[in-house]
């Protein structure tokens, strides 16, 4: 999105610094490029550091909250520059006009972000979200990065504690909310645990205009009672009866899942129920603008899954499935659930730490190690912290368990990995982002394993 330097000084509360062009934006000197607008936000480093540098890849302005003398380039200066990115991103966002579909969730939330985007894609010009780039920082800067030409923006909105999702959406302005699921993801920054959690992300839906439309995963108790909060339109969609955006005659293989929804018949080559519910949900999604579901069978068939969110590979025999990104409980038994179905010689979890899951850490770890023990779960590898528990009752809740393992680091757990598969295994790879377990798989496969390095 282009706007003007007075357009950019008037919305951010700065004096002008002359009328020219703003092609893009930069919060990162490495990557500014011509015509940026850079923000010098204090951090771990102070972006103040480095105005000189964004000028001299091109900037062609910096908003500041201190002047900056022979910094070589106009300045915007400001009490507050991420205030001020938040106040320029509701500016574009009126300056736009478009439709913003915005979604949240514990789990599964840039995996539905992105299958909505490619099926509403499929029939209007769509920009969103990239990777996931969801707090007060990532969603402004989607909207200034919205191509001219689209006409729906899907915004990817992310907490850690109670209201922020709230302003996310009063700068972003959806009129349509997804809503995934409700899990222990950050409930130790809550004093009422996952209920806690379940308010925050109601707020997406408390912020939608009344004739928006609530789009909500009627599998999760909580998440459907998000209905009786918003006086418009709700979509539900999932596995229960009631749902409108129902999936019935459901195939699950290596290769994906076929089912039927809404009267078509839709083949999807993201794997697992978990899978099929981020299909729906973009179903949905594209329902609430119109978008005939029968029309949708090609994208829904040209979906794939992101950079370490369930890529399935193959090394010397063996199948991997990298779903190493990040982890909570719902997703952990998602995947569990999902390697229990691949025919193999063995099936291998290599289980990291799930973090931010407050007093509740070591019993919700302790069910997974219990659940992967009830889908036949071959051999158990915990990395750090409280994944001694889920090894701990691996052992002790089925015999289907015969090895289990527990390793303090990625690279300890990923050395055993390699020493212990063997040709006919499968292998899941998953924890917290923090646990860093595909460095494990690196260890245990190499970088051809463990897939592309990772995308900011």
């Amino acid at each position: 999105m282009t706007m003007s330097s007075v357009q950019i000084a008037a919305a951010v509360g700065a004096v002008s610094a002359g009328n020219f062009a703003v092609s893009g934006w930069s919060i990162d000197s490495r990557t500014t490029q011509a015509g940026d607008c850079f923000f010098a936000f204090r951090g771990e480093r102070d972006g103040h550091d480095y105005v000189a540098s964004a000028f001299g890849r091109g900037a062609s302005v910096a908003v500041v909250d201190h002047d900056l003398p022979g910094v070589g380039g106009p300045l915007l200066q400001v009490r507050d520059t991420q205030q001020a990115l938040m106040q320029l991103g509701a500016a574009a966002r009126t300056q736009w006009g478009g439709t913003v579909i915005g979604v949240t969730g514990s789990a599964g939330k840039t995996s539905t972000k992105d299958a909505v985007a490619e099926l509403v894609g499929s029939a209007f010009p769509t920009g969103r979200t990239m990777g996931n780039f969801n707090n007060h920082l990532g969603v402004p800067l989607s909207i200034l990065r919205l191509p001219a030409e689209a006409q729906v923006g899907v915004l990817e909105m992310g907490m850690n504690h109670a209201e922020e999702i709230r302003t996310l959406a009063r700068v972003a302005r959806p009129s349509i909310g997804v809503v995934t699921n409700v899990g222990w993801a950050h409930a130790e920054n809550f004093p009422a645990g996952i209920d806690g959690v379940a308010l925050a992300k109601r707020e997406l839906i408390e912020e939608l205009p009344g004739d928006g439309i609530a789009v909500l995963n009627a599998d999760d108790d909580r998440v459907r009672d998000f209905a009786k909060v918003h006086s418009g339109r709700s979509i539900l969609y999932g596995f229960s009866a009631g749902a409108e955006v129902r999936a019935e005659n459901v195939e699950l293989s290596e290769q994906g899942a076929k089912f039927r929804a809404v009267g078509v018949d839709f083949e999807s080559p993201l794997a697992g129920r978990h899978g099929i519910s981020n299909v729906l949900a973009a179903i949905s999604a594209a329902r609430a603008l119109g978008i005939e579901a029968a029309s949708l069978r090609d994208a829904v068939r040209a979906l794939r899954p992101g950079h370490m969110r369930g890529e399935r590979s193959e090394k010397n025999g063996v199948t991997i499935i990298n779903d190493c990104y990040n982890a909570n409980p719902e997703a952990m038994r998602s995947m569990l659930e999902l390697l229990a179905g691949i025919p193999a010689r063995r099936r291998i979890a290599v289980l990291g730490e799930m973090l931010e899951l407050g007093r509740e850490a070591e019993t919700l770890h302790r069910g997974i190690g219990k659940f992967a023990a009830e889908q036949g779960i071959h051999a158990v590898i915990g990395i750090r912290g409280a994944a001694r528990f889920t090894v701990d009752e691996a052992v002790k809740a089925g015999t289907s368990v015969s090895a289990a393992y527990f390793f303090s680091t990625p690279e300890e757990a990923g050395e055993f990995v390699r020493d212990f598969v063997q040709p006919g295994d499968a292998v899941l790879f998953k924890g917290s982002r923090g646990v860093q377990v595909e460095k494990a798989l690196a260890r245990a496969f190499g970088n051809e394993g463990a897939g592309p390095g990772e995308r900011h």
